[in-house]
C-alpha cells in the first residue's frame, strides 16, 4: 500500500537543559560534545562536487574538506525532494514514519507539530546554543506556531519559513525569529545567510553550539547577483552557466564558515557535516546531463532511483583522520549521531542509527534495510545489495496495476537491469518488508514538560529512550522533590509543585542513564522556544539585516 502520515500521539514539551561533558574519543581525539555545523545544500547532485568526480564545476573547498575528513560514498537523503527529506534529517524518521512525507501538492504544506522532536531540541536539552539560518521549508509562514524553528529547538532563526518563499533569491522579506525583516527585494539571501552564520560562530562562548545552515543554493531559479563569474563565457545555456556559478558560490560559503570557525578558535572542537536534501534538479533550463550531476547513477530529483536520493556527505574536523566510508547511511541517521556526540540518551524507536563510529574508524551498526516513501506515487527499499522500487498505478509509465522493479546495486549501480521478473520470490519478500516499514510514527514521548493547573505546576519527565533513567530528581525553581529510584523506558513521572511567585519558571530533571549523569531543564512563563541559558552566558542575537529585526522570537 502507498500511505500518508497518520495521527500523532506523542506528547512533547519545550525542551532545554544541560548534560555533563562526554569524554573525548580516544581513537581520534574527537572532542566530547563538539560544536556541530550541519550544512544542507538544496538540490545538489551526488556528482556535482569535485570529490565525487565533477570536472566542469569548481568546488575546491568542499574537495579539501572531503580529502581531510570522512567522505561517505553511499549516503542517502530522506526523500527525492525537499520537505520530507528535511523532516527525516531533523527527526530521525524516514518518510514512511515521519510527519512530513511529501511536498505541497494540491493543498497546503505539511508542517512539523508539537509531537516532533528535532535534533535541535535534543542538543538544546544538552546545553547547546542553537541556530537555524537559511531555508526551513515547513509552513505556515507565521511565528508562534508549532512548525516554526523557534518552537522546534532553535534559539535563533533567520531565513525563509515556507517552502515556496525560498525560491526567491532576492526576497521582499526574511524572518528573524518572530519578526519580518523587510528587504524590498534588494538583497541576495545567500549573502545574508553567510553573514549571519559567521556572526553566530563568532559569538561562540563556553557552551557548545549547533549551527544548522540549510542554504537554498543551488535550487532553481539559477539567480545570482551579477554574472556567472568564471562560467560566463562557457558555451552553455544561461541557466547552466548560472547553475555552475551557484554551486561554486555554495563552495565559497562553506569555506567562509570554516574560516570563521578557525578565526573564532573553535575549529578543533567542531564537527562539520555537509550534505544535500536530494539529487540534482532539471528545472528552468538547467540540464544535469551536461554536468554529469548524478555521476553513474540513474535518475534526478523527484524519483527514487539512486540519482534522486544519493547525495554527497562529508564530515570534517581537524580531529578526524581522512577516510572513505562505503557503508550506507541515511539522513535519518543524523539525529541519533548528534545525540550520541552530545551525550544525550538517544530516543527510542527511531529509524536512524548513530554513525559516530564511522567517523572515528571504530565501525557502526548497519541498517537491515532503508526505506523511502512518496505517498500515492512511488516507494523504494534497499536491503544489502538489493533495491526494489514500487510505482503506484499510472505513475512514471506504470499501468493500472502499478509496477515493481528490482535491481542488484552491487552488479548494477546504474539500475539498468530490472530483475523483478526473474527474482519473483525476492521481489515479494522485499515488497512485504516495505509494507511493514510504512505506517504510524513509532516514537514514544521524550523530554521534560510543565503544565499549570489548579494553582500548581505539574512537572513531567518522559523517558523516551531505550534505557532506564535512575535516581531521578525533579525540581522547580530550586525546590527539590523526592528522588525516584528509576523511570523505565517508555514510562513517565509527574510531580506537582506550588506555583512559585517568580517567573520565568525553570523545571529541572537530574538523573543517570547509561552510566552518565544528565541534567535537563525546561523554562516556562517566558517566550516559547527559548533555551535555559542566562543572558550572561549567551550573547543575545543581533539583527542580521536591518535594525528593525527584534533579535528574539515572538510568540
Amino acid at each position: 500500500m502507498i500511505d500518508g502520515p497518520s495521527r500523532r500521539t506523542m506528547l512533547a514539551g519545550t525542551l532545554a537543559g544541560l548534560a555533563l561533558p562526554a569524554p573525548a574519543d580516544a581513537a581520534t581525539g574527537l572532542p566530547g560534545r563538539p560544536n556541530i555545523v550541519v550544512i544542507l545544500a538544496d538540490d545538489l547532485g551526488w556528482g556535482e562536487i569535485g570529490s565525487q568526480g565533477q570536472r566542469l564545476i569548481s568546488t575546491p573547498n568542499l574537495d579539501r574538506l572531503a580529502a581531510e575528513g570522512v567522505r561517505f560514498e553511499t549516503a542517502y537523503s530522506g526523500a527525492p525532494l525537499c520537505a520530507p527529506s528535511r523532516c527525516a534529517l531533523l527527526t530521525g524518521l524516514h518518510a514512511g514514519h515521519g510527519t512530513v512525507r511529501e511536498n505541497p501538492e494540491g493543498g497546503p504544506q505539511h508542517s512539523l507539530t508539537d509531537a516532533d522532536l528535532t535534533f535541535a531540541e535534543l542538543l538544546r536539552l544538552s546545553g547547546y546554543r542553537t541556530a537555524c539560518i537559511g531555508k526551513w521549508g515547513f509552513g505556515p509562514d507565521r511565528p508562534g506556531q508549532a512548525s516554526h524553528p523557534n518552537e522546534r529547538g532553535f534559539d535563533e532563526f533567520f531565513g525563509y519559513i515556507g517552502h515556496a518563499h525560498a525560491h526567491q533569491y532576492f526576497p521582499g522579506y526574511l524572518w528573524h525569529n518572530g519578526a519580518k525583516v523587510w528587504l524590498g527585494g534588494r538583497s541576495y539571501a545567500p549573502d545574508l545567510f553567510r553573514r549571519r552564520a559567521i556572526e553566530f560562530i563568532r559569538q561562540a562562548g563556553d557552551d557548545p553550539f549547533l549551527l544548522y545552515f540549510p542554504t537554498n543554493l543551488p535550487h532553481s531559479p539559477s539567480v545570482l547577483p551579477g554574472d556567472a563569474g568564471p562560467y560566463e563565457r562557457r558555451p552553455w545555456s544561461g541557466p547552466n552557466r548560472r547553475h555552475a556559478a551557484q554551486v561554486s558560490r555554495l563552495d565559497s560559503d562553506v569555506a567562509a564558515l570554516v574560516r570563521a570557525l578557525r578565526g573564532a578558535g573553535v575549529a578543533e572542537r567542531t564537527l562539520v557535516l555537509f550534505t544535500s536534501d536530494n539529487g540534482p534538479h532539471h528545472e528552468k533550463g538547467v540540464t544535469p546531463e551536461l554536468f554529469d550531476s548524478n555521476g553513474p547513477l540513474r535518475g534526478v530529483k523527484r524519483n527514487l532511483y539512486e540519482g534522486g536520493i544519493r547525495v554527497p556527505l562529508i564530515a570534517w574536523s581537524p580531529r578526524l583522520r581522512p577516510r572513505v566510508v562505503e557503508q550506507p547511511v541515511a539522513s535519518w541517521d543524523v539525529l541519533p549521531t548528534l545525540a550520541d556526540l552530545a551525550g544525550v540518551p538517544v530516543p527510542a524507536h527511531l529509524d536512524g542509527l548513530s554513525f559516530r563510529g564511522l567517523l572515528t574508524g571504530d565501525g557502526a551498526p548497519e541498517h537491515d534495510h532503508l526505506v523511502w516513501n512518496r505517498p500515492r506515487k512511488m516507494q523504494a527499499i534497499r536491503r544489502g545489495r538489493w533495491k526494489l522500487l514500487r510505482f503506484a498505478p499510472h505513475i512514471a509509465g506504470a499501468g493500472p496495476g502499478g509496477r515493481i522493479e528490482l535491481y542488484d546495486l552491487a552488479a548494477d549501480p546504474g539500475e539498468r537491469r530490472d530483475l523483478a521478473a526473474t527474482r519473483v520470490e525476492l521481489a515479494g519478500e522485499l515488497t512485504a518488508l516495505l509494507d511493514d516499514s510504512i505506517g504510524a510514527d513509532p516514537r514514544v514521548p521524550y523530554g521534560l514538560k510543565t503544565e499549570l493547573t489548579g494553582g500548581r505546576v505539574l512537572v513531567t519527565l518522559h523517558n523516551g529512550s531505550p534505557v532506564p533513567w535512575r535516581k531521578v530528581r525533579l525540581s522547580l525553581n530550586g525546590a527539590r522533590a523526592r528522588t525516584v529510584p528509576v523511570v523505565d523506558p517508555g514510562r513517565s513521572i509527574t510531580v506537582g509543585f506550588p506555583l512559585p511567585g517568580a517567573v520565568p519558571i525553570t523545571a529541572r530533571a537530574r538523573f543517570a542513564a547509561g552510566g552518565r549523569p544528565h541534567d535537563f531543564r525546561v523554562r516556562a512563563g517566558g517566550p516559547r522556544g527559548r533555551g535555559p541559558a542566562s543572558p550572561a552566558r549567551r550573547a543575545r542575537p543581533t539583527s542580521p539585516a536591518a535594525p528593525t529585526a527584534t533579535g528574539r522570537p515572538q510568540a
